[in-house]
């Protein structure tokens, strides 16, 4: 990757669907971001599920990729990257988005590889879903958006990615917002095993370890992402409007591929690229991470998680743990959006 920095900023692209108050209030924190300085006020009480789309999505040639990515907020606001998981798009962040672009921070919100409007450059780079080649490419996309440093935010996958970036990038990386905390693996690691309960609680990705559950997957893409959605967030009462809208993004050709790639990484049944080796090898490690950072967790996380206390002495840093209530599961930002909003906001000051 390189290390040039393309300094010149992309033009406001706002987010769909903003109330007019809204609007006002993203034209007073654009203001503030003149002086690289978002709004310090504390944010506007949101229902979850009051936006419903960002407005059109862009494209950008990045590394190995041509990432498609919701952009918005103003184009000279300190930047904010947010990286969904799986079995969840962008629209994890669909409420999050423009809040904070109303605080006047210039949010991107990209789809990962393997999902939505992101696509290889080449028919010839491996499918590759290991956790270092993820974060590779995020720092490739703030390369091609000339974006130097940026508070990164993540759930699920995307949680270990900024993990990750992080931990390998620190100077790319204002601070941190981490739902479930300090989610960096490695293959040695996964090679113990847990207890009977908490298998269990993987056995997806058992699942993918066979031809069969590859097999299962693609044909059941839709029926199995809702699964997961529900037993990870047991509470959580989303339509089928709102699934479909993040179901789409599992269409992308890619997708089955990566996702696979990913869960059968982890339990070294695949080896993953020698160019990501030096990467895996830090990582391995169980690296600490010096930038500032907040931690969050739902009290009604139903999918796999390590608890608070196991991953505090991971960071090194200024560092704050908050649990949401309110029966919040493992999608935290879709279903408290004001909350992880909120976070990245404060983390951005300490």
């Amino acid at each position: 990757m390189s290390d040039e920095i393309n300094h010149e900023r992309r033009k406001f692209f706002g987010v769909a669907a903003m109330t007019i108050a809204a609007v006002e209030l993203g034209m007073a924190g654009a203001a503030m971001a003149q002086s690289g300085q978002a709004s310090a006020a504390r944010l506007p009480d949101i229902k979850p599920g009051t936006h419903t789309s960002f407005a059109a999505l862009k494209q950008i040639r990045a590394g190995v990729l041509e990432v498609g990515y919701a952009e918005a907020g103003p184009a000279d606001g300190p930047a904010v990257l947010l990286l969904h998981g799986w079995p969840y798009d962008i629209h994890t962040y669909v409420d999050v988005a423009p809040l904070l672009a109303q605080a006047g921070y210039r949010v991107i919100v990209p789809y990962l590889r393997g999902y939505g409007t992101t696509h290889f450059l080449s028919p010839d780079t491996p499918r590759n879903g290991q956790q270092s080649a993820i974060a590779a490419d995020m720092i490739a996309l703030m390369d091609a958006l000339g974006i130097e440093k940026a508070v990164l935010g993540g759930c699920d996958w995307g949680a270990r990615t900024v993990n990750i970036m992080a931990a390998l990038w620190p100077e790319r990386c204002k601070a941190m917002v981490s739902v479930s905390g300090y989610l960096i693996g490695s293959q040695e690691i996964n090679r113990k095993p847990l207890s009977p309960s908490a298998e269990l609680a993987w056995w997806y990705q058992f699942y993918f370890a066979t031809e069969r559950g590859r097999l299962g997957y693609e044909e059941n893409r839709r029926a199995f992402a809702k699964l997961i959605w529900q037993t990870a967030s047991p509470t959580w009462k989303f339509d089928d409007a709102t699934f479909e809208r993040s179901a789409e993004a599992f269409d992308n050709p890619d997708h089955v591929a990566v996702v696979v790639d990913n869960y059968r990484w982890r339990l070294s049944l695949a080896e993953g690229e020698r160019k990501y080796d030096a990467y895996e090898k830090r990582l391995a490690a169980g690296p600490k991470i010096s930038v500032p950072t907040i931690t969050l967790e739902g009290d009604a996380n139903g999918a796999p998680h390590p608890q608070p206390a196991a991953y505090a002495g991971k960071f090194s840093g200024k560092y704050e743990h908050r649990t949401v209530s309110g029966g919040i599961g493992h999608n935290l930002p879709q279903e408290a959006p004001q909350a992880f909003a909120q976070a990245v906001m404060d983390v951005d000051r300490f």
